[in-house]
């Protein structure tokens, strides 16, 4: 039988047995102490208070070394135990930085971040780390030398310091399965593996058997520790319609997206991890973009715990809201964006409400737009009180490299 090590400082198993120690202490000491006065004129106190010292004193040092490990069977683990609450705000770390994670842990110790939303299936199919799991080894999404070295320890760390760790997972866009298998790829209406002018090829959300391999994924970002799944590009490529490809006839691509959501959902549930999808800003108001992309906010946010629209104020069209340049307003353009976002959560009826809404923010420069505005503490600054006066309390910011403005993140 399979069995986990958990270091015992870290682990909800330690800190429970731990507390429960306390408790047992403190009654004894209360019973000590009347038993001490009940003796005290009698001449037992000193024989009474040996045999207790000696049953105390015995059962602290069975259980007091932090030192060693706690080994639990498998089939003890409950999943229940791992899943708490955690008002998230974080940073992207790309694979490639995250052996670097003492660094982002000293930026975190330094600011508000607390969260870290790390990369486990990549933008290119690949796990970012090594896996002995045979139904990914098979699907070829294990490399020789992924980019993360021990994820396991640097798991281990985020624990100690008390970071959540959120697994990006990037679903649909994907290089390496239409490769393997074509036959699970979005395909053009030549029959063949579908690529967009960059070049990306996309799994197919009709076919099934992609959703189970993204579920053997995600499981073996749980069984790595991470506590919250993240899907990204959860969706179909703006160039896919019914000209360009080959689209299931029994549902639209909102409703797929949709049914996607909420099988991964159903199926986590039992793991005890939180679930999150990125989806674009602009599908909050937009039943065009929505229909495009497939991603229907209101009825993805039905099954989600929290979903992350990416609103950087640079991504927005001139105009937007009415403000002519939306990258020189962070903060009005996450405002708004925001506010809008919680109206239509609330259209849905209230039993229905599930998600939680933390935004997607830039800590990056678009370099191309004009007139020029880089970004630093100040517009940081700006997206999160933006966030905050929307009267939400969690975001994550984007950077593609993972370079990050200290000065903007201290959340005051």
């Amino acid at each position: 039988m399979r069995k986990y090590k958990i270091k015992p400082k870290n682990s909800y198993y330690y800190y429970k047995k731990k507390k429960t120690m306390f408790k047992s202490l403190t009654i004894i000491g209360v019973v000590f102490a009347l038993i001490g006065l009940a003796f005290l004129l009698s001449g037992k106190l000193q024989s009474a208070v040996l045999d207790i010292s000696k049953m105390t004193f015995a059962k602290s040092d069975e259980s007091s070394s932090e030192e060693e490990p706690v080994y639990i069977n498998g089939s003890d683990v409950k999943y229940d135990l791992f899943r708490m609450p955690q008002t998230a705000k974080g940073i992207y770390i790309p694979a490639g930085k995250a052996n670097n994670y003492e660094e982002y842990i000293k930026l975190a110790k330094k600011t508000a971040v607390n969260t870290f939303v790390i990369d486990v299936k990549n933008d290119y199919g690949y796990l970012t780390f090594r896996s002995e799991n045979p139904k990914l080894i098979e699907m070829g999404c294990v490399k020789e030398e992924p980019p993360i070295t021990n994820m396991r320890q640097v798991i281990n760390r985020l624990y100690e310091e008390d970071i959540y760790p959120i697994a990006r997972i990037v679903v649909f866009k994907d290089s390496v399965i239409p490769k393997k298998l074509p036959d699970r790829a979005v395909l053009d209406k030549a029959g063949k593996v579908y690529a967009n002018k960059a070049g990306d090829t996309w799994l197919n959300p009709y076919d099934k058997r992609n959703w189970d391999y993204i579920l053997e994924v995600c499981k073996e970002a749980v069984d790595m520790g991470f506590k919250e799944i993240q899907f990204d590009y959860i969706r179909f490529h703006e160039s896919m319609n019914a000209d360009t490809v080959v689209l299931g006839e029994e549902m639209t691509k909102t409703e797929v997206i949709t049914a996607f959501t909420k099988y991964m959902c159903e199926q986590l549930s039992d793991y005890g991890v939180y679930v999150s999808a990125d989806v674009f800003g602009a599908v909050i108001t937009s039943p065009i973009d929505s229909a495009i992309v497939g991603q229907d906010f209101k009825e993805m946010s039905k099954y989600l715990d929290y979903i992350c629209p990416m609103v950087y104020p640079s991504h927005y069209a001139k105009g937007t809201f009415g403000i002519e340049y939306p990258h020189l307003d962070a903060y009005g353009i996450i405002l708004k964006s925001m506010e809008l976002a919680q109206d239509e959560i609330k259209k849905i009826p209230r039993e229905d409400r599930k998600a939680i809404i933390r935004p997607w923010l830039q800590d990056f420069t678009m370099s191309s737009l004009k007139p020029y505005q880089p970004y630093g503490p100040k517009e940081i600054k700006q997206q999160i009180q933006g966030t905050y006066d929307a009267g939400l309390n969690e975001w994550i910011f984007w950077n593609a490299a993972g370079r990050y403005t200290e000065a903007g993140l201290d959340d005051k």
